[in-house]
């Protein structure tokens, strides 16, 4: 029975009421955190209605019942110990700083995840302490996130301030036994079940049968794949991910011969036609979102939604657009390998998984050897995001960053050199190359925190998003590269491909699908005007490298998991990777699997929204084993190591 006695303002209890107390005062918190992430993100799960919310909740109670218990686990041994100097004074403010530091971290991953959700459009997961090795200048970045959002440090004190309160309202009520070893003893069978119960709680059920829950089990507490992370807390995504591996091996189809029949990604050159030897410029810019372009947006008269692009849109009416091209991920570590080497972002980036020594094709080594001279231009600082390894890995003969830019007053002081001196540095850098020459840039301003040169100050115009401004002005430094481009000889001998990272949040609501928030421009362009027109079949990144190496007559087989663009016979998809689905676009349809089981198919040209799922009124077939095929040739060649021919 409680027995409750008020002491110096506090509550003493028997000492299993204080912790059960204490665990449900976590779950509150971790309640309240999920109810911040749908308060500050609500345009991003626009299908949550009350009804479905609540149903959200209950089913992150398993997720935080899970994590809490990992979290827990030494605090929760050193509270049941059974010898009586635990109710110590000096003990129990021991227990109470475990208690504050390992719970004020994950209360901390929950609320950091409000924002960086934005970005990557998933929970944050294990990978993410191999992405922060990966730059070089995060100190600085994590102090600027939290200059900017000054609110997600303000929430993390005051909640740590009330769990410190609502910690210490109940403690222990002390008791003796006169033979302190029976006390022991008495304690033994509570350590049993605790540890037993624990178990349960950590693995989300109590059955034989019952696997420990992963995250795609909150699949089944949703309507649609994006809001799986509502379910979800950010400490449970990174126990579950913590050592997992990327690429594992998958059985859909028995034997190589029926997979290869079904999809191979070994390219046998369409033409035998003489190799042509045009330079190759990609020019990947950062956080373009297909939303940001108004020439791919003209249903939108308000010009707060189209006025961000002048330049690129005049650009893509000289130019061939695919107007329906997506991002293979959400981050910039997936664009690279995606765009120079045709290997989609699919479970987790290629060059922080635990395959990225892996030998592949790329277009600078296969170029490279062709006689090309190959380089890649990114402002930021060497090292940054680890784009200076994985160009080795990749191939390219020289990367140019900051440090070989060399003028420090032009650093923006947070991500690297501006883009208009840079992208200039850049046009200077390929006139210096023999031709042929391949070269990749990625363009750094347009980026949080959103700010433009200090001389350019009002000159672009602000919009609803904070970084529409920022994608103006790199589009203003986009058109001074080309402005010193076209004087140079060998521009009209020049293939431009021009396309983005990947995609960011807008105000237009359309982009808030999960198939829309990977929307990018992809343009390909040629100098002395040859290239025109408007495809609106489905384009991806990995599409990139094959239509490249097909334009150019390149003359041997590689392996590539995009199509040739340029080719209409070829049978285009687009796929991704979105809380942990695969999400596969095939004509209008988008099809979603989850754990290698189908869970849901829409009809996105006659439901946009992706509101009607219409598993088992429809089948695609063809479609299903087509994406199943890509799956299994991706993950078993990359666990085997066979990205290249001869392997």
């Amino acid at each position: 029975m409680l027995k409750l006695r008020f002491n110096s303002k506090k509550y003493e209890a028997n000492e299993y009421l204080v912790l059960l107390y204490r665990f449900l005062v976590l779950m509150a918190f971790y309640s309240l955190c999920r109810i911040l992430f749908y308060a500050f993100n609500p345009e991003s799960f626009p299908k949550v209605t009350f009804q479905s919310f609540l149903t959200i909740m209950r089913g992150g109670l398993m997720f935080d019942i899970s994590a809490l218990l990992y979290l827990n686990a030494l605090y929760s041994l050193l509270f049941l110990i059974p010898f009586q100097f635990k109710f110590n004074t000096w003990y129990q403010q021991m227990l109470k700083g475990l208690f504050m530091i390992s719970n004020g971290v994950g209360i901390a991953l929950n609320l950091i995840d409000i924002i960086y959700y934005r970005y990557i459009l998933k929970r944050t997961t294990a990978s993410v302490v191999d992405i922060v090795s990966y730059d070089a200048d995060n100190p600085k970045l994590i102090g600027r996130f939290f200059y900017d959002f000054w609110y997600i440090p303000t929430l993390l004190i005051l909640l740590l301030v009330v769990l410190s309160l609502a910690y210490s309202l109940l403690k222990p009520k002390p008791f003796r036994f006169r033979n302190p070893v029976v006390y022991s003893l008495s304690v033994i069978p509570v350590l049993i079940l605790f540890a037993g119960l624990s178990v349960i709680g950590m693995r989300g059920g109590w059955r034989h049968s019952t696997r420990p829950i992963n995250m795609n089990n909150a699949g089944a507490f949703v309507n649609a794949p994006e809001e799986m992370a509502l379910v979800l807390n950010t400490p449970f995504c990174i126990f579950r991910t913590w050592g997992k591996k990327a690429f594992v091996h998958k059985t859909f189809f028995a034997s190589e011969e029926e997979l290869n029949k079904v999809y191979n990604p070994v390219r046998v050159p369409d033409s035998t036609g003489t190799a042509r030897k045009d330079n190759v410029v990609i020019i990947i810019l950062e956080s373009f979102s297909k939303a940001f372009v108004g020439s791919l947006n003209p249903q939108y008269p308000d010009p707060r939604d189209r006025s961000y692009t002048p330049f690129l849109d005049s650009l893509i009416h000289e130019g061939l657009v695919f107007n329906n091209a997506f991002a293979n991920g959400r981050k910039s570590i997936d664009a690279i390998p995606s765009v120079t080497s045709s290997i989609p972002a699919l479970v987790l980036p290629y060059v922080i998984s635990e395959r990225s020594g892996n030998k592949i094709n790329s277009l600078a080594s296969l170029l490279g050897v062709q006689g090309y001279q190959t380089a890649f231009f990114h402002g930021a600082p060497n090292g940054s995001m680890g784009f200076d390894a994985f160009t080795k890995i990749a191939g390219f003969q020289k990367y140019y960053g900051r440090n070989e830019f060399g003028n420090e007053a032009d650093f923006d002081g947070v991500w690297g050199i501006w883009d208009e001196p840079f992208l200039q540095f850049f046009a200077h850098g390929m006139d210096q190359m023999k031709e042929p020459f391949y070269t990749t840039l990625f363009s750094v301003s347009s980026h949080h925190p959103y700010e433009v040169p200090e001389k350019y100050q009002g000159k672009f115009p602000e919009g609803r998003n904070p970084i529409d401004k920022c994608i103006h002005y790199t589009d203003y430094s986009l058109q001074k590269f080309f402005d010193t481009a076209r004087k140079m000889p060998w521009f009209k001998n020049t293939l431009f491909v021009i396309t983005a990272d990947h995609s960011v949040d807008s105000d237009i609501m359309e982009y808030y699908t999960s198939v829309n928030r990977f929307a990018i421009p992809i343009l390909f362009f040629k100098g002395d005007g040859s290239m025109k027109g408007v495809d609106s079949g489905l384009a991806e990144q990995i599409d990139i490298m094959p239509t490249i190496l097909s334009y150019l007559n390149y003359p041997y087989p590689y392996v590539a998991f995009g199509t040739n663009l340029f080719d209409p016979a070829k049978r285009r998809f687009a796929i991704n990777f979105i809380e942990e689905s695969y999400q596969f676009l095939s004509g209008d349809y988008a099809i979603y699997m989850t754990d290698d089981k189908l869970n849901a198919i829409y009809n996105r040209k006659d439901d946009p929204e992706l509101q009607k799922n219409l598993i088992g009124k429809i089948d695609l077939i063809r479609e299903q084993q087509l994406m199943k095929a890509i799956i299994q040739q991706f993950n078993n060649r990359m666990a085997d190591n066979r990205m290249v021919i001869g392997k």
